[in-house]
């Protein structure tokens, strides 16, 4: 039996992976993390795995079970994009990835891991997962450029796994992110803000060309993501950067309106300036380009729309606090 890795698996896109693995008839699973936080090892009840193993053991135990391992899913990563400090997203974002691309290179293991939609910075450059820009990005905080590094290694690398793949996950949210705090998504916060105060708050528009709530962000629900990251593992297309959004970008006033349509309640938004400390750094329009990915999985890529993922992500799930 050849294992499936997935790494940061107690996390939110990870859990729900092992989860799409599990649906699609896999159970060969060794899930990887580091499980001290106990709101996040809910996310994996009721999964079907073949073992756990701690971030900081998992080398070794590769160096015991490379034989018998499929592929790994690298989804393990410090995720907060309000970590300043460098020594920590060096260490977790930077220096295991590198560890972990050096091992399945050296073992002949085909590796998907996560980049993010955080490496184009303002997008100066665009939005397409086009290999002559990643030099030039800039990140708008340590956590992007410790995914943007990651990126830039990669493509110096002259030796590598059998199959690779970067995804820049856009704006993901769905079930499953219950431990995330204030790194939740807006639809999350949206649904908390309603259910205690009635309203949802926005930020304010600064910019001339944008009407308030206006700003646009590509959402894309999880569901969507990890039938992707499966999808793309199996077909296994060019090896390289690929961006996993839905290609439409919507605004956060349409999202509030969704949540608010879900939960069967009247809209009340209020806008809030947005803080004097962030307003110059501020993204009105992110979109993924979605051609290379759709070119080359050689299929047309189908996703859930805003108001139909809010729905069922608010229904099924936040309503009732329920887990994938």
């Amino acid at each position: 039996m050849s294992y499936i890795i997935v790494t940061g698996a107690a996390g939110f896109i990870a859990s729900c992976l092992v989860q799409e693995l599990n649906a699609a008839g896999f159970e060969n699973i060794i899930v990887v993390d580091d499980f001290s936080n106990p709101a996040k090892n809910l996310n994996l009840e009721n999964k079907i795995t073949a073992g756990k193993v701690h971030r900081d053991e998992f080398f070794a135990w590769l160096k015991q079970h490379a034989h018998e391992v499929d592929s790994v899913f690298h989804l393990g990563a410090r995720t907060d994009t309000t970590e300043f400090k460098w020594e920590v997203l060096e260490r977790l974002n930077l220096n295991y990835s590198r560890e972990m691309w050096s091992a399945c290179t050296a073992y002949g293991i085909p590796l998907l891991y996560a980049s993010s939609a955080a490496t184009y910075g303002m997008g100066e450059h665009g939005y397409r997962d086009d290999h002559r820009i990643v030099d030039k990005l800039k990140p708008l905080n340590p956590y992007g450029v410790s995914k943007n590094e990651f990126d830039k290694w990669v493509l110096q690398q002259t030796k590598t796994p059998p199959f690779w793949a970067g995804m820049k996950f856009f704006n993901v949210y769905g079930p499953n992110e219950y431990h995330k705090g204030r790194m939740a998504s807006v639809i999350f916060h949206s649904f908390r803000q309603i259910n205690e105060t009635g309203k949802v708050r926005l930020f304010r528009s600064h910019h001339p060309g944008f009407e308030d709530g206006m700003q646009l962000r590509d959402f894309v629900y999880v569901k969507d993501v990890v039938n992707l990251l499966v999808n793309v593992m199996d077909k296994k297309p060019d090896a390289g950067l690929y961006n996993l959004g839905t290609g439409n970008a919507r605004a956060f006033l349409h999202l509030a309106k969704a949540v608010f349509a879900a939960l069967g309640k009247p809209e009340n938004i209020e806008f809030i300036d947005t803080p004097a400390d962030i307003r110059d750094k501020y993204q009105y329009f992110t979109e993924a380009d979605m051609s290379k990915l759709q070119q080359n999985l050689s299929t047309d890529l189908s996703f859930h729309s805003l108001e139909d993922g809010v729905t069922d992500y608010v229904q099924n799930y936040l309503v009732n606090s329920k887990y994938i």
